[in-house]
């Protein structure tokens, strides 16, 4: 289990953020709450914090000043600022003191939810229930539960990061594995080469979003981590042998 530590000098927003997400679904037992520096740096230790939420401003002091000094005193957390637009040299401060994100404030829960998953996923090598209300991988049509612990580490990084440029290699890289192994424990558990799978999972939320939202089909494509708008038109033809125009016409 871990250790969440919400450091934010004004009590109300370091209450909502523990109202914000369900934590203990994400695995944190344990939230601790700072208004300063010094009483972070006076129970860290014995808070050991996992994940350390922290203000850009905290009173008169700065939220990469606490990185930097816990980052001195040999404390291994994950790091996350909070920043309002005014504050984002302050934020790359924190980025360079080795902070994994900033989020700006007021924080949107769909954002920060994808965030500390990651977090989980990638550097506390946990395990996250992607959507409770739906128990099985829309692509595979399989319960979660079924696939190893490192098969669902990788569908949940696509889950969460499908927009972005990722690749069998990237994540290998990640796991500390041998790209071509990696993906053969893919094929074998799942019948798919990963890359097929991404790209499977690029169209099932390109094809919610045509339907359910009236997004610019370019907004979409460009949502799904397609910069060509060629090969997103391809890809989608050649998967739903429809147009994304045609789907959200109604016409198949």
């Amino acid at each position: 289990m871990y250790t969440l530590v919400i450091v934010d000098d004004e009590p109300a927003i370091a209450e909502g953020i523990c109202r914000l997400l369900d934590w203990k679904s994400l695995g944190f037992e344990r939230i601790r709450t700072a208004r300063s520096c010094f009483e972070v740096v006076s129970h860290v230790v014995d808070w050991k914090p996992d994940v350390c939420l922290v203000d850009v401003r905290i009173g008169n002091e700065f939220g990469y000043e606490l990185i930097n000094c816990l980052n001195g005193m040999g404390v291994k957390s994950n790091y996350i600022m909070m920043s309002g637009y005014d504050d984002f040299q302050y934020a790359c401060e924190a980025l360079r003191c080795g902070a994994v994100d900033y989020l700006l404030k007021p924080l949107d829960k769909d954002q920060l939810q994808k965030r500390i998953e990651q977090v989980v996923v990638e550097n506390l090598h946990g395990t996250v229930q992607l959507e409770v209300r739906k128990n099985e991988d829309p692509i595979l049509r399989r319960p979660y539960e079924e696939f190893s612990p490192l098969i669902r580490k990788i569908v949940m990084i696509v889950a969460m990061e499908y927009g972005q440029h990722i690749s069998l290699k990237s994540i290998a890289d990640r796991f500390r594995m041998n790209a071509t192994y990696l993906g053969q424990i893919f094929i074998k558990e799942t019948d798919m080469k990963f890359s097929e799978y991404l790209m499977a999972y690029r169209m099932y939320v390109a094809r919610e979003r045509i339907l359910n939202t009236d997004d610019k089909i370019s907004s979409v494509a460009a949502e799904v981590g397609y910069s060509n708008m060629n090969y997103f038109y391809q890809h989608f033809h050649n998967y739903y042998d429809s147009t994304p125009s045609e789907m959200r016409a109604g016409k198949n």
